[in-house]
């Protein structure tokens, strides 16, 4: 209704590309998000609710919808007030193991429930009540509203209130943010200047690395949707991993993100790659940038050199100084940047993309006030065939998010211990050359995988033996 009406404006370049994909693909559920909670305390339902409600209060996008039928282009409308739907489920009678099932179960059907995105809020919430004082919840929302450095912001907030309400108070009078100011500051910037400096960055680049060498023969078994597989490093390498990091004056993305150049380069058989790369896309001259809600982050194409002759070290630290040039013009539309480059507009111009999440959520979870958070997995897929992240922690977890119909599990697990294998090989000699790096994963030792969780995620324990 109109009198809910409180803004309307355009989309950024992120959103616009989203909801594409989304429309034209719907039975693949992209971008959709689900994160699944475990924990216990002496939760007070009414007060969570509250807590949700007042959040989508403070934060426009947490009200927004979008419209895109017979309009040139697709528009964010902003509603005064939303209801935020928070399911409450009793499984306390089930045995552990039914209680499994069902949340598998659950997890499933929820993916499959479709946000309409002309209804806002596209965001939902489920607690499922598994002991007298030990719960699920499920948050499930689409990306469109959200990217990950919003999710911390949120919880954030929702923490604060549930608080505040559980003691009779009321929460901290703060400011919500106001997706809208983002939307201003990219119509402020230089798109002619970034033009420049992508036809610079993308030059010789005439097709997307390809991964065909990386398929199987034949996919037997569709209906095995190993969909999101991780493996993580012990403390003690993470540890020494960081160190060396800083000693180099390198950061953990740069060095996640060379490990996958350098692979990419040796499963294509080329020494000139391109992928993508996540960033935060929160401009330092934007006030509040830090503290906005909303889907900011931005895709953008790395064009990177592979000397197998050069030494590791020199060479992690210049694509460093190249990741921080493409910051500075991170704002420039992907579907333009494109156009910068010599690869056909129906082709995609890479197929891979490198994620890292600077949020260490954890800790964060951890220390969520009277109640105590034990666990968390996550669900989310995207219009790219194969999606590496990396998970900040005590120990760093990778994982590979996956096209199903392009890869089966036996390969994107090889995937994941060559990664393992070369972070651990910069651990032992950084002072290696590319080629002496990529040697190591001819040497590999046998590997024992165990399986855990397959319907919504593989969690990959590997234990080397010699």
């Amino acid at each position: 209704m109109r009198e809910n009406i409180q803004d309307i404006y355009p989309l950024s370049p992120i959103q616009h590309g989203m909801l594409f994909h989304c429309l034209h693909a719907p039975e693949m559920e992209l971008y959709h998000s689900q994160s699944v909670y475990t924990f216990s305390g002496n939760l007070n339902i009414d007060a969570f609710k509250y807590a949700w409600q007042q959040v989508a209060t403070r934060h426009t996008i947490l009200r927004t919808s979008f419209y895109w039928e017979e309009l040139d282009k697709p528009l964010q409308v902003v509603h005064q007030q939303v209801e935020v739907p928070v399911d409450y489920q009793d499984w306390q009678e089930l045995d552990p193991l039914e209680q499994q099932e069902h949340l598998q179960s659950f997890l499933e059907s929820d993916r499959l429930r479709r946000f309409d995105f002309s209804q806002a809020p596209l965001m939902r919430l489920a607690i499922i009540q598994i002991q007298e004082h030990t719960y699920y919840l499920v948050w499930s929302s689409n990306l469109l509203i959200l990217d990950g450095w919003s999710y911390l912001l949120v919880l954030n907030d929702v923490i604060e209130i549930y608080e505040a309400y559980c003691q009779g108070q009321d929460a901290p009078l703060r400011n919500g943010s106001c997706f809208k100011d983002y939307i201003k500051w990219l119509k402020q910037q230089d798109l002619s200047k970034a033009e420049e400096f992508w036809r610079q960055q993308l030059n010789g680049v005439k097709e997307p690395t390809p991964l065909t060498n990386l398929y199987p023969n034949n996919l037997s078994n569709l209906e095995e949707r190993y969909e999101d597989i991780q493996i993580s490093l012990s403390e003690a390498i993470t540890r020494n991993l960081d160190s060396l990091a800083r000693q180099h004056h390198l950061t953990m993305n740069t060095i996640v993100q060379g490990v996958w150049a350098i692979l990419l380069s040796h499963y294509s058989g080329k020494n000139d790659v391109i992928y993508g790369c996540t960033t935060s896309g929160r401009p330092v001259d934007l006030e509040g940038s830090e503290s906005m809600v909303g889907e900011m982050v931005n895709t953008l194409p790395v064009h990177a050199k592979i000397d197998l002759d050069e030494h590791l070290l020199s060479w992690l630290q210049q694509l460093q100084t190249q990741l921080i040039e493409l910051r500075e013009y991170e704002y420039y539309p992907l579907v333009d940047i494109q156009k910068c480059s010599k690869v056909l507009g129906n082709v995609p111009l890479f197929e891979s993309f490198v994620v890292f999440e600077n949020q260490k959520t954890g800790n964060f979870l951890q220390e969520w006030g009277s109640l105590n958070i034990s666990e968390q997995t996550s669900y989310y897929k995207t219009n790219y065939p194969l999606n590496i992240v990396g998970y900040p922690g005590s120990e760093l977890t990778i994982g590979i998010n996956y096209d199903f119909r392009r890869f089966d599990a036996a390969t994107i697990m090889n995937i994941l211990h060559h990664l393992k294998i070369l972070l651990e090989g910069i651990v032992t000699n950084p002072q290696v050359r590319l080629k002496e790096l990529l040697l190591l994963t001819e040497q590999a030792p046998h590997i024992k995988i165990l399986i855990l969780d397959k319907e919504m995620s593989l969690h990959l324990d590997f234990a080397l033996t010699n």
